[in-house]
Formats: structure tokens, sequence, C-alpha cells
């Protein structure tokens, strides 16, 4: 008899979801109004030691909001990277704005001193705006990958030199933290003018689908909540002064994610201590190894990354996921370049050299936070032996 399947990244309901849900059922709050979005929201910022977050339909509509609330227009450019999912960039095209694509750092975030040197060489700055081809560069979109920290405090000192607002794309790192430096203590998503979480069902915590947004400013965050329940400013006449959004998170998906913020802290330990042993099977292997995540800080562990070395194995990532798929293990190349795609094909790019690298070399491995330790040792040695197989024929 075959062995399970053990698929990349699965939700884990192991708490107080059913009852939180069925409460919610009984009560008969089911939509965009109920207690339990207030009390996610208040769950959250007590996590993140935060004054105010706003629950929303998606980590999408979370950047989205953002970007309005940033002032991105028509024609600006804003600044964003290229190795991330596309829901990451795609906001910036329903605000009819510019993306230029900043390479990564060995992070696979952002590359501070490239965006320094694009602001520096490729823009001009005068009068406190900065402009490229005689556009306004209005924000830089900073994601989090996998849970490791962007190097914010580079990236924060670029955005005041230059006045541009910083909006921390956090739906990958929900508890990642610096440990070290001048942002000690603080999370991912709290050091920028906008943070964005997202809760979709392979995330750290879910919610099935649904998302929040922080900011720098209690009022931003409060201004964020009213344009995603519609701008409406009477309720009894249905009076709207802005355009507003339906992008306000459900009092069901609320309810389940009250009960996974509870075990939010457990399943950050998991995943580290997954990594760990994942270390341990991969040390000293020499067709791949693990990626680390940033010094001087606690990465929540969402995603593991193994980088295939391209000098003993040739074969494509699509060769790599379907053999291993065959023998029952769920795995998955990085991201298409978000450069690379049809949509966006037109778009300017700046020196990227580490995006189509890791590109061609990322797996990520399964990380479900219920992995139990026979799961990731033979995860870790069926990779290895395919990985072996590859490189020696």
């Amino acid at each position: 008899m075959s062995e399970p399947f053990i698929p990349l990244c699965v939700p884990n309901f192991e708490g107080n979801e059913r009852k939180y849900v069925d409460d919610a059922l009984d009560q008969g709050w089911v939509s965009t109004g109920g207690a339990y979005i207030t009390r996610l929201e208040k769950d959250m910022a007590d996590f993140l030691k935060v004054s105010n977050v706003a629950a929303c339909q998606s980590g999408t509509s979370a950047l989205h909001l953002s970007l309005i609330e940033a002032g991105v227009m028509p024609q600006d450019v804003v600044l964003v990277p290229p190795v991330t999912f596309i829901a990451a960039v795609n906001p910036v095209k329903y605000q009819f704005a510019r993306p230029v694509f900043i390479d990564c750092d060995d992070s696979f975030c952002m590359d501070p001193k490239k965006l320094l040197r694009f602001c520096q060489e490729e823009c001009s700055f005068e009068d406190g705006v900065l402009t490229y081809q005689g556009a306004k560069v209005k924000a830089i979109v900073i994601v989090h990958i996998f849970g490791n920290m962007a190097d914010m405090e580079a990236i924060m000192d670029i955005a005041g030199t230059y006045h541009l607002k910083v909006i921390e794309d956090a739906t990958e790192a929900l508890g990642t933290r610096y440990t070290e430096g001048r942002y000690r203590g603080k999370y991912a998503g709290t050091i920028g003018d906008f943070g964005a979480y997202s809760f979709n069902g392979n995330k750290i915590i879910t919610t099935g689908g649904g998302g929040a947004v922080t900011a720098n400013r209690k009022e931003t965050v409060d201004h964020i909540r009213y344009l995603s329940t519609q701008a409406k400013d009477d309720t009894h006449y249905y009076i709207h002064y802005e355009v507003g959004y339906n992008y306000r998170m459900t009092n069901l998906q609320a309810a389940l994610g009250v009960a996974q913020m509870e075990e939010l802290p457990e399943f950050i330990r998991r995943k580290h201590k997954n990594y760990i042993r994942y270390a341990e099977q991969f040390a000293d292997f020499p067709y791949a190894e693990l990626m680390p995540f940033r010094k001087g800080t606690e990465s929540n562990h969402w995603f593991y990354c193994l980088k295939i070395d391209r000098d003993k194995i040739q074969e494509s990532m699509r060769i790599i996921i379907t053999l291993l798929e065959k023998r029952g293990i769920g795995t998955r190349a990085i991201w298409g370049l978000i450069n690379e795609q049809k949509p966006y094909q037109k778009e300017t790019v700046y020196e990227l050299e580490k995006a189509p690298y890791y590109a061609a070399r990322i797996l990520n491995i399964p990380a479900s936070t219920n992995l139990t330790e026979q799961e990731i040792d033979r995860v870790a040695k069926t990779i290895r032996e395919v990985l072996t197989d590859l490189a020696e024929k």
C-alpha cells in the first residue's frame, strides 16, 4: 500500500474554530457585520502591538486599500518586486498606476541597494517630489517573502529621503519580527506606512479567504475600514461621500480567524521546529541547500525554500516537481516572475539579476503546521533520493 500524499501546505483546525463559527451561525451574524469581526481586529492589534487593524476581504483588497489611502493615482509610479505572487502587484494596475520592478537580494525581498540606485540614477528629485520619466513615484510595495523580513532599516531611510509611502505586504509574514536593530520587537507590517495581511488557506493562519490592514495612524485605518464598507455615511438614507468598496470581511470568516489567532504562537513554534528538522536533514547535502532567514529577525518560517544546485542538476523545475508528486510529495516552484507575465511584459525592470537566478533554483517543500517528524523525514529522504538520481544519471 502506497504512503499518503504529503501536500505543500494545508490549514490546521485544532482549536475553537467550529465552536466560534457555530456561535456566529446561531447568532445569525454571517455577513459583513458582527462581534467576531471586531474581536479579530482587536486580537490582531494586540498581537502586532498597533493601535488599529481593519479586517477585509483578502490580502489583495488590503493592498488595494493601502494604495488608495497612499494617494496613488493613474500614471503614478509604484516600485514593486518581481519575486512574489502576482496579487502583490495587481492592485497597482487597479489604480492605473505604473509598476517598476526592482531586483531582490538573497532574502528574496527587494534589494535596498538597487532601490537606492534607481532613485538616485534613474529618477529626478525636485521640490520634494521623485519623478521617473515624468511621472511621480508615489510608493514602494515591500513583500516579506515566505516570512523573511526585508531590510526595513535601509528601505525606510530611502523612503524618508524621497518622500515615498511604504506599503508592507506582510501577507506571508504574520508573526515575523525584528530581534535586533532600530526596529527591534517590531512585526512585519508595522514599520511602514501600511501593512497588509492575508488569511488565505495556505497562510500560517486562515479564515478561508480574508485579510487585514493596519497603518501608522489610527485615523488612517478608520478611513480604510470606511472605504471597505462601501463608504456609507448615512445608514438610514444610504448616503455616500466617497467611492467605496465591498472589501469587508464576513463575521463567519472572522469567527474562524479568532480561533486561529489563539493558535498563532503555537503554529509559529511548530514552523520553526520543523524548519530546524529540515535543516538537519539537508545539512551537507551536495545537490541542494535549505535557505536561511535574515539574521536579526525571528521569522514565522511560513515557507521553506530549497535551492537546487543548477551546476549539478539541469532538469527543469517542472520535472523535479512532477517526479516528487509521483512519490507522494507536494512541492512547487517559487513563482513565475511577475515582470515576465503577459500583463507586465512592457513594464520597466531594473537590474534584475538575482530574481531570475532564484526563480530557476528555488523549490518550496511541505510546510504545514500539522506535519509530523516522520513526515518531515520522509519528505527530506524522498527529495534527496530524487535529486541524487537526477544528478547522477
